[in-house]
């Protein structure tokens, strides 16, 4: 059964992963080590940040006293395009509100979201197009293996989920902007679709779709 260590720690998104990857692979994460490695995700693109916490993570898991038997690290990097603001949030997403402030960290949903809609205010219905993008870098956990070599042995796998942003948030379920999202074809928003469809539309299930397509984890 491949092992595979999600860098992330964000429960939510280690949860849709296991879900999405299935049975037939054992899934760790950050609840599973003690370890908490800060990595710095200075890069400009979803690929570059993925990378960097997939090779930081794949690097410490190669030593032998962390004991996990990770084969693979898994790391996502994902966020919201909006069409109006010339596709931010982008790679700021998590942090968006807090760009504004300079405050350290992540910055909660609700402030994320309240951010959006004032800058949408006065965009109409039809200009607000927006798309959900989701990269999911793949490294091999290599004894020995400086962190070049092991870019070098990364694959990268990608998912989106085009769709509109609301006027007002929408349902209490998902997270992140999902109350505000409402993909092509549906008429609400993801956090009132609920877990099932978003695990067969969202750009998280079709990256993971790509990654089981290639056959490199073995199933």
């Amino acid at each position: 059964m491949p092992s595979l260590f999600v860098a992330t720690a964000n429960a939510h998104k280690v949860s849709e992963l296991r879900a999405l990857l299935g049975d037939g692979f054992q899934v760790l994460s950050l609840r599973d080590t003690n370890a908490r490695l800060d990595v710095v995700e200075s890069a400009s693109t979803f690929p570059g940040n993925a990378l960097l916490k997939a090779v930081a993570w794949a690097s410490y898991l190669a030593v032998d006293e962390c004991g996990m038997g990770a084969e693979w690290v898994l790391a996502d990097d994902s966020g919201l395009e909006v069409d109006a603001l010339g596709g931010a949030p982008g790679v700021h997403s998590a942090r968006f509100a807090a760009l504004d402030t300079g405050a350290a960290g992540n910055s909660s949903d609700a402030d994320n979201n309240r951010k959006l809609l004032r800058l949408l205010a006065d965009v109409p219905d039809g200009k607000r197009g927006a798309r959900f993008r989701c990269v999911l870098a793949l490294v091999p956990v290599e004894l020995d293996a400086g962190t070049e070599a092991l870019a070098a042995r990364s694959r990268f796998f990608e998912g989106s989920c085009a769709g509109r942003i609301l006027r007002v948030p929408s349902g209490g379920g998902g997270f992140g902007y999902d109350p505000l999202f409402v993909p092509d074809g549906y008429d609400e928003s993801f956090a009132v679709l609920g877990e099932d469809t978003k695990n067969r539309l969202s750009h998280r299930a079709k990256a993971v779709e790509s990654l089981r397509a290639t056959g490199c984890l073995g199933r």
